[in-house]
């Protein structure tokens, strides 16, 4: 490969160090030069400018030569430790060139353009991309019109927006005018014949205009630096579309800009410019005092200069154009009339600010980040057509048949993810192809509107489906929330308690009432069932009568797990029959030398207890000790299938808690499988949110507390 080893040679491979240099060198061999590999020292040499790394380099290697690849991908790897993610990036960009090519590619760019950014987890691929395909359109010449036509307009939807996003204006200029020339070959001629037609002419007047500018500028004692600002032909072209005018009327054709100190000298040189030339009225914007919405400053004038010809003039401090072009202004913004989420925002600024370090500046840290995952709230999904839907992180397949449409997500009976079914709260990720099984008749399930059956994690969804059950009969809204509430008041070991006591809370006068709007999704069963513990909390609780302290004489209160009413320095211990959780409403019992057994409200054992020795019962309260952590007994029921056991403790792990013991037991006539955990949690939330994970659980049939 010997243009491979004549750039590995050169200059332009400075970012490779000695031994990254000697590395690459090693495994490539020589032989005739191929049009790839042509292409890929000329991909090379234009990311050296723009401040590519090593690591960046070895990858554009590798990726465009598949046999050094295989043969050198493992040993390279050594000496680049983060290339592997560079070439993950590449491969993933295959994806989204494919799906642009798909029928649904029309209208979709944008959508792409973002599925392009969510997968791609090193931003510096980013650079490569955009690199590689200019080196592809430069080429296109030797294409086949189909292909030539495919390959702008890529580039047009999806390198050359990006690029300008990102502020890569050396390679975003090129790119649009090369797209533009294969897509629309007549417009781009006729506009470049007319440029051409002038361009001596063009270039000695701004020349000349510069020469008069520095030196009334230099007589007014203003520091400044002045340049031509070269128009390109797709830009052009732009402008004429957007202001509808001919080429004649384009007033910056021929423009130059100002860069000055500070915002005192913008005004002055302004005023120089305006005494050198006339100015029209029209054509003056001042962004300095009244900024665009994206934080662009500038002045921009134009005035009638040297031979009656028109002349662009911008003019802003060194200040203002670095803070323009590292992107905080969103210069990108206000020319494609969008606006972007936080979090692509937050990409975009941190990549434009890689690619505008300056030379002999500190990146380190700035690399550091940027090779951090800068995930975005959102992911980008895909229909079986091609179509990018994008959800909010954590939105599961049922929020993406909703969004596709709300009659889809009625429908909604099952899904696949990349062909593979998965549960209705699956969680996708950004590339994922997701197909929505439905069925004939609109029947959406009630306990997708639980929270802690994880159904659904977009507001709008469940908008949805609330509006659904908001169109039925009371009759059946009453009896799916009275077994909606039961099923959960069951499995929390609640079902025996007074739900009148809570209808104040909620701001309901009947529980038929509170039934409908368990039913509705206004309020979650889980809502209820913490309303009811803390109701018997209060309810446990001493009332001021009973006080026999002043409130003020009272000592403070321990930090201890129990706080025993009128007993100090007490053995204290969890009843095993009940095993109360924080959150419980509980009592206590004195036992003969054990201290205090804990139990909770209600409990059959201590019923018993109190019937025969009433006096050894003593109020208890849970103490404020945030870190303790207490026992449960979980009873789960379920089909008996391969896998069930490892389901269920991976999803006991998931919630944090822990397993003290387990026993299961099969029924094999019916094929039912019954386990019995003994768990450590911290409380009774932790319990209710656990209890919703393993119900959702395929195959199981109940999960509840005994």
């Amino acid at each position: 490969m010997p243009a491979l080893a004549e750039w590995l040679a050169s200059a332009a491979a400075a970012a490779l160090t000695p031994g990254q240099r000697e590395a690459l060198r090693q495994w490539a061999e020589d032989g005739p030069p191929t049009q790839a590999e042509a292409e890929l020292v000329e991909t090379l040499a234009l990311l050296a400018p723009l401040g590519a790394d090593g690591e960046v380099l070895a990858a554009t290697i590798l990726h465009d030569l598949p046999a050094l690849r295989e043969r050198a991908g493992a040993a390279l790897a050594e000496v680049f430790p983060g290339m592997s993610g560079l070439l993950e990036g590449q491969q993933a960009a295959e994806q989204v060139w494919s799906l642009h090519g798909g029928k649904s590619a029309a209208g979709n760019a944008e959508g792409l353009r973002r599925l392009l950014l969510a997968i791609i987890r090193d931003l510096r691929v980013i650079l490569i991309l955009l690199a590689r395909q200019l080196v592809r359109l430069r080429h296109a010449d030797t294409l086949p019109e189909p292909q030539r036509l495919a390959l702008a307009r890529l580039t047009a939807d999806i390198h050359a927006p990006l690029a300008n996003r990102l502020g890569i204006w050396q390679l975003k200029w090129e790119l649009e005018d090369l797209a533009f020339r294969y897509l629309q070959p007549e417009t781009y001629k006729r506009i470049a014949r007319l440029l051409d037609e002038k361009r001596a002419d063009r270039e000695a007047f701004i020349e000349d205009c510069k020469a008069r500018i520095r030196a009334a500028l230099a007589e007014a004692g203003i520091a400044a630096e002045v340049a031509g600002r070269p128009k390109h032909i797709f830009s052009i072209w732009k402008k004429m579309q957007r202001k509808d005018v001919p080429f004649g009327e384009l007033y910056d054709v021929r423009a130059v800009r100002i860069l000055v100190d500070d915002i005192t000298a913008c005004y002055a040189a302004l005023g120089v410019v305006h005494s050198l030339w006339t100015p029209i009225p029209s054509e003056f914007d001042d962004y300095i005092a009244k900024p665009k919405g994206n934080d662009y400053r500038s002045l921009h004038t134009a005035v009638v200069g040297p031979q009656g010809k028109t002349l662009e003039v911008q003019i802003r401090t060194h200040e203002m154009h670095q803070h323009a072009e590292l992107g905080v202004a969103a210069h990108w913004r206000y020319k494609e009339g969008g606006s972007a989420a936080a979090g692509f925002e937050r990409k975009i600024a941190w990549m434009r600010k890689l690619l505008e370090g300056r030379e002999g500046e500190e990146d380190s840290a700035l690399l550091a980040g940027l090779r951090s995952d800068l995930i975005e709230d959102r992911v980008y999904l895909l229909t079986p057509r091609g179509e990018v839907i994008d959800l909010p992180r954590g939105g599961t397949v049922l929020d993406f048949a909703y969004h596709v449409h709300t009659e889809v997500g009625h429908r909604c009976r099952g899904a696949k993810v990349n062909g593979r079914i998965v549960p209705l709260n699956f969680q996708p990720k950004s590339g994922d192809r997701v197909e929505i099984l439905t069925g004939k008749v609109p029947e959406p399930r009630r306990d997708w509107l639980v929270a802690a059956n994880g159904f659904l994690a977009s507001a709008r969804s469940r908008d949805k489906v609330r509006s659904w059950f908001h169109k039925l009969d009371r009759a059946r809204n009453e009896h799916a929330g009275r077994e909606l509430l039961e099923k959960e008041l069951k499995r929390l070991a609640l079902h025996q308690a007074d739900l009148q006591a809570v209808l104040p809370k909620f701001r309901l006068d009947r529980v038929e009432d509170l039934y409908v709007a368990v039913a509705l999704g206004d309020v979650g069963p889980s809502q209820v069932a913490r309303a009811l513990h803390e109701a018997q909390h209060e309810a446990a609780a001493p009332t001021p009568a009973q006080d026999t302290v002043s409130p003020r004489a009272r000592p403070p209160r321990p930090s201890d797990r129990f706080t025993v009413e009128g007993v100090g320095n007490l053995l204290t211990q969890l009843a095993r029959c009940c095993q109360p959780v924080a959150g419980d409403a509980i009592v206590g019992y004195l036992t003969r030398g054990r201290g205090v057994s804990i139990h909770r409200e209600g409990c059959p054992a201590l019923g018993r207890l109190a019937a025969r020795h009433p006096e050894r019962i003593l109020p208890v309260e849970w103490g404020r000790r945030g870190a303790a952590s207490y026992s449960v007994d979980v009873l789960v029921r379920g089909v008996d299938r391969k896998w069930l056991l490892k389901d269920l403790t991976n999803a006991i792990a998931q919630g944090g808690a822990h397993v003290l013991g387990v026993h299961s037991r099969v029924d094999d006539g019916r094929g039912i499988a019954e386990v019995r955990f003994t768990l450590k949690v911290a409380d009774f939330e932790q319990l209710g949110q656990l209890l919703g994970k393993l119900n959702g659980i395929p195959g199981v049939h109940e999960a509840r507390r005994t």
